[in-house]
């Protein structure tokens, strides 16, 4: 289990998300938080090439700075409608109009993960499918009263007030609150795994 292949290590998470740190918790984790501040990219590059990229620099930045002995952890998450990238609203107009784009269909949500320790690196992605139920303008209003989508990609949290607008999600759970925790744990396994068969013994 995860807990039980971190108990020895230092454990840093790059990235500034109270949820991503929320989720380490439910899994036995107190990693130390630094924040790697670089620029999410979002450009013409296919949406799990961005993810795991944007990843990699988080989770690179903060290791060059640190002793390689730790376990450190990026991660970057976007959400895709019909080949548009929703990343977090600038402001209320735009994250009404995410929203607005989003009610009745189904968006694709991409998380990149990068584990750097020692000299291993190990990068992946996950994909999500979210279907949301039409939203009213009331709907749409209300849930933007309550702050919850201004810092979250698509201008929504599946885990707070914006779940009462999800019909159906295929794919990993997790992965749309932001940290896919599956893949992390497989991702883990073969660094592990890869160190024991370069250092025998």
């Amino acid at each position: 289990m995860i807990h039980n292949l971190l108990n020895d290590k230092k454990v840093v998470l790059a990235s500034s998300s109270p949820r991503r740190l929320e989720l380490f918790k439910m899994i036995g984790l107190q990693p130390l938080v630094i924040p790697a501040k670089v620029e999410e990219t979002i450009n013409g590059e296919k949406p799990y090439i961005q993810v795991m990229h944007n990843a990699k620099n988080k989770a690179s930045t903060i290791a060059a700075l640190i002793d390689s002995e730790t376990v450190v952890v990026g991660a970057d998450t976007i959400v895709v409608l019909e080949n548009k990238i929703l990343g977090k609203p600038e402001n209320v107009m735009q994250a009404k109009e995410f929203l607005t784009l989003l009610s009745g269909k189904t968006h694709k949500v991409y998380t990149g993960v990068c584990i750097c320790w020692k000299t291993l690196q190990a990068i992946n992605y996950e994909r999500s499918l979210v279907e949301f139920s039409p939203l009213t303008e009331t709907d749409i209003d209300a849930y933007i009263a309550t702050g919850e989508p201004m810092d979250k990609a698509g201008a929504y949290g599946i885990q707070g007030f914006g779940s009462q607008f999800i019909k159906r999600i295929t794919g990993c759970y997790y992965n749309v609150m932001g940290f896919p925790i599956n893949l992390f744990y497989r991702m883990l396994s073969s660094i592990f795994e890869s160190n024991n068969i370069d250092n025998p013994g």
